[in-house]
């Protein structure tokens, strides 16, 4: 797995965030190619340990290898890190120190055509699936989503201005045959908006965000996962969560401010009967960005936000 590529990003900032030199218990929910996982064992050596999701077989192998260094200190699952249940109950795990989550799309998995993933893989077949075992196929969404349906994601999931346009388009060309790959799909993207809306970057960036969402379920119990993760933080524990479009980092905001929250109740009641007392400190008021630096070496840094909060009970 030399060939997977991976650059972990804002990651000074994220280890700043998490504090693993603390030590403890981390779970990475986002694996990756390892590279959030590396520093978060190197920084909490001799001692610290490491539990760790992905769903993509090749970025397991990756960082497998790359963190053999550590062995015994850490162990990863083949699973979505909203079953963490599941799998810290296998590990026999309780409270954590620390949580990253990292939801960005690895460079191996937009740079190799045959995943999918990218609208500038023209040949490339569509498939966009995190996990290569999975069942549905961006061409699944594609060719048999209903046009209503289809409208819907590209404008939920991509903030697609232009949805309804691209969707009756995708049904009528489907109509005289399947639509297989990434360059069929760009170009009707790029027919359906008008020559003025794409000046602003690539046409179809947006809607094959919708549709990788779409296929590998991101959003859906999203919010549910980061508040049942930072609750199984020990007090004084960090999670640091990376996110890559608005959506997702309005789910995570949402969560945090829930968390931070010391009553719920209606206004109108004199009392608190709730119960609700706030559990976190939410350390980053504003979201964290990559520098100036990191932008120009890594472009894909360029829409990453960084949230970072502390359990205080």
């Amino acid at each position: 797995m030399s060939g997977f590529s991976h650059f972990p990003v804002m990651l000074e900032e994220c280890m700043r965030g998490l504090m693993p030199e603390r030590g403890g218990v981390f779970f990475d929910g986002t694996l990756g190619g390892g590279g959030h996982s590396y520093e978060i064992l190197r920084r909490s050596s001799p001692d610290g340990r490491l539990i760790a999701t992905d769903l993509d077989d090749e970025a397991i192998a990756a960082a497998s290898e790359r963190l053999k260094e550590f062995e015994g200190r850490f162990s990863i699952h083949k699973s979505n890190f909203k079953a963490y249940k599941k799998v810290l109950e296998e590990e026999g795990i309780g409270g954590l120190d620390g949580v990253m989550l990292d939801f960005g799309v690895s460079s191996h998995q937009i740079d190799v055509p045959e995943r999918g993933f990218s609208y500038m893989s023209k040949d490339a077949p569509l498939d966009m699936r995190m996990d290569a075992d999975a069942a549905l196929t961006a061409e699944d969404v594609i060719n048999e989503y209903p046009q209503r349906e289809l409208a819907r994601i590209l404008k939920e999931y991509g903030e697609e201005k232009f949805a309804a346009q691209i969707a009756a388009n995708v049904v009528k060309a489907r109509a005289s045959g399947r639509i297989k790959t990434c360059g069929e799909f760009s170009r009707i993207i790029e027919e359906s908006i008008p020559a003025k809306f794409r000046q602003n970057g690539p046409a179809a960036r947006k809607s094959f965000q919708a549709v990788r969402i779409e296929v590998n379920g991101e959003l859906e119990g999203l919010y549910e996962a980061v508040l049942g993760l930072t609750r199984r933080l020990k007090k004084g524990g960090r999670i640091a969560v990376l996110t890559f479009h608005s959506l997702e980092d309005r789910i995570v905001k949402n969560a945090f401010r829930y968390l931070e929250t010391d009553c719920i109740c209606p206004k109108e009641l004199p009392v608190c009967v709730c119960g609700k007392k706030k559990e976190i400190e939410v350390l980053t008021k504003r979201p964290l960005v990559a520098g100036p630096k990191e932008m120009t070496v890594n472009s894909r840094s360029r829409s990453a936000k960084l949230r970072v909060a502390s359990k205080i009970v």
